[in-house]
């Protein structure tokens, strides 16, 4: 899973970005302080693995991965080539979705693009440079469909969505917002303004408690409710003094500030629910491992994330749920008590299931 960190030069993407992977991007008070885009990639913390590694004590632990890409800032034009603008969307179009921070505090000492803070103007400058370049792309696709009227009846259905999805974007519309559409039409048409969006509003510190009184989030989530899309109260500084602590001493500085959870714990969820992704688990001696899947995979092609030859040659899943693995203490206890399950081909795999596969090849 990738998500790509977008937003207007100087609102604290770079530095909420080394805060959740420790990568050291630079980051500094200046536009284009991010070229080239900084890849980070961070392990996805879940009790249940970490209690599995202490059931079986493994010779290796691996833990589901996620990866940041901070993709550099954006300005008006970008689609146009403005501000290497043609660079920065080609890296969104290799995301799986979009954390858009937006700059949600005052300080003079940092300078704005556009000489004051306005999330709703932010947010549509970001938006429209997407827009654009998707109008871009649906032009030249309904060109290609045009020249296959006359042979392909299934084209003119095509042309009539398209076109009425390019009418949709002329208005300033994300294609996000423009209904159901299968997951076939955006492989053969990857519209950057398509991809699920979190919208992070980066507050400061003094104000992360009670984002509710904060007028610029109020205003993010306005727009992020008429998107149908997640916001995120976060604040960058934080998540930066976090990033450096040990373990104890983040709980404690979590519980000072009544926060359950780091921003990193929390995007990693919403990523996931968002993306619609779950995580099942296998465990031995010999490894304990997190596998990422969507939701509604079948165990087949579950296993197929392990090797192409376990789908190949799957035979059966040997399935528990990790719930009544620990409860009852071993996989034999399970097995005893019926709680160990073999599935067939048809079986769809649960979040925190722990499976072991049997194939044959």
């Amino acid at each position: 899973m990738k998500l790509g960190m977008v937003g207007l030069p100087n609102v604290g993407k770079s530095t909420l970005f080394n805060a959740l992977t420790n990568a050291g991007a630079a980051s500094a008070n200046y536009p284009f302080c991010t070229i080239e885009p900084n890849v980070g990639i961070v392990s996805v913390p879940d009790s249940r693995l970490d209690y599995l590694r202490e059931m079986y004590h493994p010779a290796k632990f691996t833990p589901a991965s996620l990866e940041f890409v901070d993709i550099a800032g954006l300005v008006k034009g970008a689609s146009k080539g403005e501000g290497l603008g043609n660079k920065f969307l080609a890296d969104i179009r290799e995301t799986d979705a979009i954390v858009h921070v937006v700059r949600c505090f005052d300080n003079t000492d940092i300078i704005h693009v556009d000489g004051n803070i306005n999330p709703g103007r932010d947010i549509e400058t970001i938006n429209l440079e997407l827009i654009f370049a998707d109008i871009e792309m649906l032009e030249r696709r309904i060109d290609r469909v045009k020249k296959l009227l006359k042979g392909d009846k299934k084209a003119a259905g095509e042309l009539e969505t398209l076109e009425a999805l390019k009418s949709h974007l002329e208005e300033g519309k994300t294609a996000r917002s423009f209904g159901s559409l299968d997951a076939d039409f955006y492989k053969t048409t990857p519209l950057l303004s398509a991809k699920p969006v979190i919208y992070a509003a980066n507050m400061s510190d003094d104000e992360i408690g009670k984002f509710s009184d904060n007028d610029y989030y109020n205003a993010v989530k306005l727009i992020a409710e008429a998107e149908n899309a997640v916001i995120l109260p976060i604040c960058a500084e934080i998540e930066a003094e976090i990033s450096g602590m040990d373990p104890e001493d983040k709980m404690l500085f979590l519980d000072e500030l009544n926060m359950e959870n780091t921003g990193l714990e929390r995007i990693i969820k919403i990523g996931y629910e968002t993306l619609g992704q779950i995580s099942y688990l296998t465990a031995g001696e010999d490894e304990c491992r997190a596998w990422t899947i969507t939701n509604g995979t079948k165990a087949p092609q579950a296993a197929g994330k392990i090797h192409t030859d376990f789908e190949r040659g799957f035979i059966r899943a040997e399935v528990v749920a990790f719930e009544d693995l620990k409860n009852c203490g071993s996989i034999a206890s399970a097995r005893e008590k019926g709680l160990l399950r073999l599935e067939g081909k048809d079986y769809v795999v649960k979040d925190g299931d722990v499976v072991h596969f049997r194939f044959n090849v």
